[in-house]
């Protein structure tokens, strides 16, 4: 028959330790259970690392298994990403100019695993940020501190373009957008000045503008006029009829009584229709 006395674990602790550890090897073994499986959030794929080596494939979002202890699941994001930066440049006429700038990428499934590997999993910091900064510095340095300000669309697809040529396949770079460029205060004060002194030009050059179209159209309207004037009295001395035709249409209906006086002149003064 089996006694305690004849298993040597017993003999070696006291009584009152067995619950303990027998509660402690069930938490392990809950541990170990729960530890098996994992979830990759939606927007993730997963990078399965063991024991320090890494997998060759990544793992889908969703409900996997591990194993328990030994194995842990990396979590990386595939969908689109934003991350700000900023860039201190100087432009063709040296002026420091500072860009204050957001990145939009994504990293493509099929770099999850290397991006894990050579990146750590910190693409932005590691791959994109310093050539993103090396590509606005460059399309910058092409312009003047003027044109900078003026063409930030222009300076903005420049980059764009320099920074996935830097970047290559590995990601996937959607867009830069410029949030901000700071200037010196008197740079800053000087472009102001100028762009005032631009729009006051412009300002006046439409006011001369206006005042010789109008001048322009005056000189056309008189001569409308007067080569209208003229014939009408060619008309008249080529038909005097016309004269007589025009009092006709403008006589009312009342006739006429011819007045004269000491001086030769006539009144032509209306008579009134008796009433009877």
């Amino acid at each position: 028959m089996y006694n305690d006395k004849d298993n040597p674990i017993s003999n070696l602790l006291p009584k009152s330790a067995l619950p303990a550890i027998f509660l402690a090897i069930v938490v392990i073994l809950l541990i170990a259970s729960f530890s098996t499986f994992y979830v990759v959030s939606p927007g993730h794929r997963g990078v399965l690392v063991t024991l320090g080596s890494v997998s060759s494939d990544f793992k889908q979002e969703g409900l996997g298994f591990k194993m328990p202890l030994i194995s842990s699941i990396i979590q990386i994001p595939v969908k689109q990403i934003t991350s700000e930066t900023k860039a201190d440049c100087y432009s063709s006429d040296l002026q420091q100019i500072t860009i204050v700038l957001a990145a939009l990428y994504r990293i493509p499934e099929a770099s999850v695993v290397t991006l894990y590997r050579q990146y750590a999993g910190n693409a932005f910091q590691a791959l994109i940020d310093p050539r993103i900064q090396e590509a606005v510095k460059e399309a910058v340095a092409l312009e003047n501190a003027e044109s900078v300000v003026k063409k930030r669309d222009l300076i903005k697809t420049k980059a764009l373009e320099l920074a996935r040529k830097k970047i290559g396949t590995i990601l996937v770079l959607e867009d830069l957008v410029i949030r901000d460029i700071n200037l010196s205060k008197e740079l800053e004060a000087a472009i102001e000045q100028k762009m005032v002194q631009e729009q006051e030009a412009a300002k006046a050059k439409f006011t001369q503008q206006k005042a010789e179209i109008e001048a322009k159209t005056a000189i056309i309207r008189a001569t409308g006029e007067a080569e209208a004037i003229r014939i009408r009295g060619q008309s008249i001395r080529e038909n005097p009829a016309v004269i007589d035709l025009q009092m006709v249409e403008k006589w009312n209906g009342i006739t006429p009584l011819v007045v004269g006086n000491s001086q030769g002149a006539n009144i032509l003064l209306p008579i009134k229709e008796s009433k009877r």
